[in-house]
Parts: structure tokens; C-alpha cells; sequence
């Protein structure tokens, strides 16, 4: 355990589109012949009336873990934080496990002659799906700390995972995407072929049963249940799609981000298969996040500023403008009650930032348990 000192830094404000403001010419011409005030009407009220003020984000991060071997590599996904309140986080050629409540590290696995790529919990549970740079998938029990099975299919690297109950989902540099039934043997059960480049983004809905998947070639796919054909080709983004999420709020609301080249964040309807809305955010973006509990979502980003921006949604208006991390923030999570997001950067640190107040109606629970004055070292 060493401790790791930090300073405040103030967080930058990010380009964004401005939103027209909704207050219209002032139609009241009686009360500004007689007004005194070289003040217009409608200026008074604006001027009187009580503003709104916007909701206060820490600009520090909480909690800052140090993560060697963490790679600076776009493609993969190496953190995810579970239901059972433990965060994934594959280095190098191992995966360690920490825990939110105890704040304790655990080294779950080392790879042998392999390296991680990926990492992805199980909606429920502790089982722990891993992607490796060889092209294999692994599950383990987490608890027990035993691999189950391991699954074959890919010829390459596995950068992407994603789970809908008992289905696993993976995406591969060989442009592949295989459904596994992780209760069946066999090692895979559909075979997805429309990339033509590197799967850099996996995400399922499993409320309405779709598959997002992004890719190196630039293009967004919304795949239907177990279909083997796209439902959706969205060919809007100019550079590669990893930064994918779905809304937890509204039905068919997929935001994704492009890469370098493109900066955009863009939301699709995939009831209609149509483009609501895009926004520039000047740079790279490398993660996307819908909160649980508000409209809002928050994404991460590279070149050049390595912030991350908290969205209020639909305006797209800049709820807080993040930064700290030294190298672009490829890696995002969010804790199982909402309110938290751990990020990862090449800077090989992991920190806690409290972005999200709690769902409605829910009682305020403590601090999580994880929110020590010491800092950790994984590993």
C-alpha cells in the first residue's frame, strides 16, 4: 500500500454545441410604452427570476489506485465493475479484483504465455468473463478464484465482451462476433460477420434483446436478439466506434462516440433506425455511460485534453468538466448503485470519481465503504 497525493485541479471546459435559448421576442409592447426602465420586459424577468443553479460535481477524484501495466491501447476494455460491488481490472497478464466494501486487492488469475484483453462481469453473479490476446474467453469464478471453462473461436485478440444473462457476447480483432449459451458446450452458438475491421465495442441491451457493436471501420451495428444479420447499420462516424451505451431511461436511445478523426457523440433511435442528434466534443471520445439514476451521461476522452464530461441530456449542456489524468482516459465504469465512476488511463491509475447523486427514493447509504483516506496499490 502506498499513499498518492493529489492536487485540485480545476477541470476545462470542453467545445460544445450551445443551445438556443428558448426565450422568444418579447410580445408585451404596452407595459415597455409605459416602462420607465431602460431595461426591456422581457430582460427584467429573465434578470429577477431565481437561477437555476447547476448541480455541484467534485472536481477531485476521491480515490486514485495505482494500476501498473494498465495499457494505453484504444481497442481493449479492461475495467468493469460488477454487481457484487468488485472492480475487474485486467494488467498485463493478470486480472485483480478489488473490493468497493473492504477496499482490499485480490489477484484473481495470471495468464499463462497470454495477456489480457478484456474484461466483463456477469449481470448477476461473480462469474468474470476474460478476453485474451491469443483469442480466447475465459470464465471464472470469481468467489471460489477457479476458471470454469475456456472458450475457443477467435484468431485473434479479444478487445470486447459483453454479457445478456446467460449469453456472452465477444468481438475480436479477426472482425468476429460469437454468441456462447455459457450453459451449453459448445464453444459458440452464433457467428456474427459484418465488421470489416477490428470489434472495439460491445453492448447489449437486454431489455429489448439488441446488440450494439462498434468497430475499427467506423461503423455502429444494432444486431436483433441472435440474428446473424444487422438489423441497423448506422455509417455516421469518422473514425473508430468504441464508446457505446444505451439509455437506461428511454426505449431505443443509443448514444456511441468516434475516435480521433470524429469527436462526435451521436444518439440513434433504433426503433426507427434514425439519428436524433449529434455533438462535438473536440476530442477523441473513448467511453460513454448513461447514468442510473438521472438523465445525464458521461463520457471520457483523449487527444488532447484526457477529461472526462458529465452531460445533461437532451441539451447536451456541460454538467462538469473533469481532468487529472495525464494520458486519455480509454477506461470507465460505473459502481452497481450509479452514484460512482472509476476511470483508467495509460498514466497506469485508476480514480473514483463521485459524479451521480442516488436513484429517487432511495436512502443515502454511507460512503460505499470504499471511500479510505489510504490510497492502494493494485498488485
Amino acid at each position: 500500500m502506498s499513499p498518492r497525493h493529489h492536487n485540485q485541479v480545476a477541470g476545462h471546459p470542453t467545445p460544445s454545441k450551445t443551445p438556443q435559448s428558448r426565450h422568444g421576442p418579447n410580445l408585451d409592447t404596452r407595459s415597455e410604452i409605459y416602462s420607465l426602465s431602460p431595461v426591456r420586459f422581457g430582460s427584467q424577468q429573465m434578470l429577477l427570476s431565481p437561477r437555476r443553479q447547476p448541480r455541484a460535481v467534485s472536481k477531485v477524484p476521491y480515490k486514485v489506485l495505482d494500476a501498473p501495466e494498465l495499457a494505453d491501447d484504444f481497442y481493449l476494455n479492461l475495467v468493469d465493475w460488477g454487481s457484487a460491488n468488485i472492480l475487474g481490472v485486467g494488467l498485463g497478464s493478470s486480472v485483480y479484483m478489488w473490493n468497493a466494501q473492504t477496499s482490499k486487492v485480490n489477484k484473481l488469475c495470471t495468464l499463462d504465455d497470454d495477456t489480457v484483453t478484456s474484461v466483463s462481469w456477469i449481470q448477476k453473479g461473480t462469474h468474470l468473463a476474460i478476453g485474451t490476446g491469443k483469442g480466447l474467453v475465459q470464465i471464472w469464478d470469481a468467489e471460489k478464484a477457479r476458471r470454469l471453462r475456456t472458450m475457443t473461436g477467435h484468431t485473434a485478440r479479444v478487445g470486447s465482451l459483453a454479457w445478456n444473462t446467460h449469453i456472452l457476447t465477444s468481438g475480436s480483432r479477426d472482425r468476429l462476433i460469437y454468441h456462447r449459451d455459457v450453459r451449453a458446450p459448445d464453444q459458440w452458438l452464433r457467428k456474427l460477420v459484418g465488421h470489416k475491421q477490428e470489434v472495439c465495442g460491445l453492448k447489449w441491451n437486454c431489455e429489448d434483446g439488441q446488440l450494439a457493436s462498434g468497430g475499427n471501420d467506423n461503423k455502429l451495428m444494432v444486431w436483433d436478439k441472435l440474428s446473424e444479420t444487422p438489423l441497423w447499420k448506422f455509417s455516421d462516424h469518422t473514425a473508430a466506434v468504441k464508446a457505446i451505451s444505451w439509455s437506461p431511461h428511454q426505449r431505443g436511445l443509443l448514444a456511441s462516440g468516434g475516435g480521433t478523426a470524429d469527436r462526435r457523440i451521436i444518439f440513434h433511435d433504433t426503433v426507427k433506425g434514425s439519428v436524433i442528434n449529434e455533438i462535438d466534443t473536440g476530442s477523441q471520445v473513448c467511453n460513454i455511460a448513461w447514468s442510473k439514476n438521472s438523465n445525464e451521461i458521461v463520457s471520457t476522452h483523449g487527444y488532447s485534453q484526457n477529461q472526462i464530461v458529465v452531460w445533461k441530456y437532451p441539451s447536451m449542456t456541460q454538467v462538469a468538466s473533469l481532468t487529472g489524468h495525464t494520458y486519455r482516459v480509454l477506461y470507465l465504469a460505473m459502481s452497481p448503485d450509479g452514484r460512482t465512476i472509476v476511470t483508467g488511463a495509460g498514466d497506469e491509475t485508476l480514480r473514483f470519481w463521485s459524479t451521480f447523486g442516488r436513484r429517487p427514493g432511495t436512502r443515502e447509504d454511507g460512503d460505499n465503504g470504499g471511500r479510505l483516506a489510504d490510497l492502494a496499490v493494485i498488485r
